[in-house]
């Protein structure tokens, strides 16, 4: 059995876990592992990838307004395409949820960088949109499509450089706190390490218990997605992501194609998750009754899983119960677009330093986040 020592061990390397432990690895020594043969095999890997600061609550919302200026101009040798490619977001009604959109409307008029449109402005920019009982939309204009692979790659890179390590094919088998210090077992490796950091997406409350932390009530939920082709002769790449205001359906340009869900979200085990033939079923009837589009072939189909916990913020902070055992857990759909601010921060809560003044400058309480409000 090999013997690994290091100070910050991260269990978990999709978006979160990749970004902190790029961070800390500037400060200590920091091995991550994963237990799947890639990572963000699960949640990172088969998001829609959207950057919207008007997406998500208050929380979401502060910590997206803080990646914006790493998004939009990322260190230099961090990637080697643009993180970024615009999007325009159009939030649509119908006849059936007048309360709802005059609700959207009401809110759009509060966000400077939220537009109201007519019927047929709505119509002008989603050529796909049906018109029956359309009340307009409301468009985020400064929205954008996020290169995911190249923003994880470049946390992993980053991290490499820095002298952190990655296992992959890790799956910890046992986890616990012995003489100041944390052992983790996998496989035939042992490491030890004086911290843990909990990064392990839906399998987040699984490594908590077999740690004796504290139970925080996150809950995984799958969500589909499926891949069709546009009409011939319909060039989509400038198309906009079309939602309607209740989220129960979306839909937006793919590589040539068109992607769209039914927005679900279905309590789950952790799991490899797989589309269900329902699900596929619905995402295909709402497309068919929402826009134009006739699906006469799927192209693809999957589903990924966000985890949740009931007030729908992230989980930052050490445990109430374990010393040295920092959740970074519940980040929902919203993982990816916040990486870069919630990353810092929690590497600075890891090293017990002052959060950045900026995250309270764009709305953040620290109180909103931690694992304090379910002790």
């Amino acid at each position: 059995m090999t013997d690994h020592s290091c100070d910050f061990l991260i269990i978990g390397c999709g978006i979160a876990g990749a970004a902190i432990a790029s961070h800390l690895s500037e400060h200590a020594s920091v091995h991550v592992l994963e237990m799947e043969d890639q990572p963000g095999y699960h949640s990172t890997g088969r998001s829609a990838a959207l950057f919207s600061e008007n997406y998500g609550n208050p929380t979401i919302r502060a910590l997206s307004r803080a990646s914006r200026a790493f998004l939009r101009s990322p260190p230099s040798g961090f990637c080697e395409a643009p993180l970024l490619r615009p999007r325009t977001v159009l939030m649509y009604g119908r006849s059936h949820q007048r309360s709802a959109f005059d609700q959207l409307v009401k809110g759009a008029g509060a966000e400077g960088d939220l537009e109201y449109v007519t019927p047929t402005a709505a119509l002008e920019l989603s050529c796909i949109l049906r018109p029956e009982g359309l009340l307009g939309g409301v468009v985020d204009r400064n929205a954008a499509d996020i290169e995911v692979h190249e923003l994880h790659r470049g946390y992993i890179r980053a991290l490499k450089q820095r002298g952190g390590t990655l296992t992959l094919g890790a799956q910890v088998t046992a986890l616990y706190a012995d003489s100041g210090k944390w052992i983790v077992r996998c496989g035939g490796e042992t490491h030890r390490a004086t911290a843990i950091v909990n990064a392990a997406g839906a399998w987040a409350g699984e490594v908590a218990s077999m740690a004796g932390a504290q139970k925080i009530p996150l809950e995984p939920r799958r969500r589909t997605a499926v891949l069709t082709d546009p009409p011939p002769g319909l060039v989509t790449e400038k198309w906009p992501l079309i939602v309607d205001v209740e989220e129960q359906f979306y839909a937006k340009p793919e590589a040539g194609l068109v992607l769209f869900s039914p927005a679900d979200e279905t309590p789950i085990a952790p799991c490899d998750a797989q589309p269900e033939d329902l699900d596929v079923a619905i995402a295909v009837d709402r497309l068919q009754s929402e826009t134009t589009l006739e699906v006469r072939r799927i192209r693809r189909k999957w589903a990924g899983l966000r985890s949740f916990v009931p007030d729908r913020s992230p989980v930052i902070g050490y445990d109430s119960l374990q010393p040295g055992f920092f959740w970074v857990a519940a980040l929902g759909g919203y993982g990816i677009q916040t990486a870069p601010a919630l990353s810092a921060l929690a590497a600075a809560l890891v090293l017990h330093r002052q959060a950045d003044e900026h995250l309270a400058s764009v709305g953040l309480r620290l109180e909103d986040i931690s694992t304090g409000r379910f002790a």
